[in-house]
């Protein structure tokens, strides 16, 4: 990878390593920041114990400190703890202290519910639960030195893709189904999906445990293509990463999940979720490369996207996890440990 110094790739790696490092306490039942706090009351003091997928960290770190300027936050702190999502949901299962989880996708969160932890009416709500969107995109080197311009050349010979690993993270399940479903194309042709997926994964250099591993894995030299959040490319090029990444026109959208614990403090907790859900949090969420929920929230000036006046363009072909049947289809066909497609393809 070209870079402008050691020193910008350095801070970058920085914040990838204390990433990695909460992944391992979280993964443990604990992180020093969440087991600290004990949940408070609105407005009052206190703390309120976060449990987030690894590349919200950023975004969530500034949506605590101006919830603490608003009236139902006020004195209240925000501990976060942050990992890959699926191990982050088994670690709150096991135990972790969490009044609020946001994780990377739907039925990360359902766990929890099954384990009882959480409400079942957690996603009735106008957005259904979720709470910040992406889409799936394509990183390359600064400068695009393989010529990369698409999907179609990521499955050439002598192209290595570093992705995040499926039976741990959400990102990489978000990244492998789209890799699918624009091959699969809006007809469904299972065996398009099939040979396409094929090759992508013959091209896969590099499993990691999260988006952000798999960006830290890149980040340090590895393959020659990142797939990845958008968000996830946006905040690198902002750290003073160097590389270029591509919306594809066909591509899956990314639904980000929050949820309320049963053992939350009232009512501060649901005052945060509603904080993330506002115009004013998903501003903030758009600020950091996440495109907002609601449609009516507009973000300019986004630092590290292609173009920050317009960071978040349209897709010809955007996909949609509804439209494969949901998350319980779409898992039980592509990633089911013993059955799913993408487990058979990578043995």
């Amino acid at each position: 990878m070209t870079s402008s110094g050691p020193t910008r790739r350095s801070l970058f790696a920085i914040g990838l390593v204390t990433a990695a490092s909460m992944t391992l306490a979280a993964c443990g039942g604990s992180s020093s920041e969440a087991a600290s706090g004990s949940g408070g009351s609105g407005g009052s003091g206190g703390s309120l114990n976060l449990v987030g997928f690894a590349v919200i960290k950023s975004a969530y770190d500034q949506l605590g400190t101006e919830f603490a300027k608003t009236d139902a936050g006020k004195g209240v702190t925000v501990k976060g703890s942050y990992g890959a999502s699926g191990a982050q949901s088994r670690a709150v299962i096991a135990g972790q202290k969490a009044d609020v989880v946001v994780l990377s996708i739907e039925p990360d969160v359902d766990n929890i519910v099954k384990a009882d932890l959480i409400d079942s009416t957690w996603n009735s709500g106008a957005n259904k639960g979720i709470v910040s969107e992406s889409v799936v995109v394509i990183a390359v080197r600064k400068g695009n030195p393989k010529g990369i311009k698409g999907w179609a050349d990521i499955v050439k010979p002598g192209v290595g893709i570093v992705t995040a690993d499926p039976g741990t993270s959400g990102s990489a399940k978000w990244n492998l189904f789209a890799a699918y479903t624009q091959a699969a194309g809006a007809a469904d042709n299972e065996a398009a999906g099939k040979t396409y997926l094929t090759s992508f994964i013959k091209n896969v250099v590099s499993w990691n445990d999260s988006g952000r591993t798999a960006t830290d894995a890149f980040v340090k030299g590895t393959g020659d293509v990142l797939i990845s959040y958008e968000n996830e490319a946006i905040a690198a090029r902002a750290a003073g990463v160097e590389l270029d990444y591509i919306v594809p026109d066909s591509t899956l959208l990314i639904e980000n999940a929050g949820a309320v614990t049963k053992a939350a403090a009232e009512p501060v907790a649901k005052d945060f979720l509603s904080y993330v859900e506002s115009a004013d949090g998903q501003k903030i969420l758009g600020q950091n490369g996440f495109r907002p929920v609601d449609d009516s929230v507009k973000v300019t000036d986004v630092k590290g996207a292609n173009d920050p006046a317009n960071p978040f363009p349209s897709v010809a072909h955007l996909a949609t996890i509804a439209e494969y049947g949901g998350w319980s289809e779409v898992n039980k066909k592509f990633f089911d440990k013993t059955s799913g497609l993408v487990t058979q393809l990578r043995k």
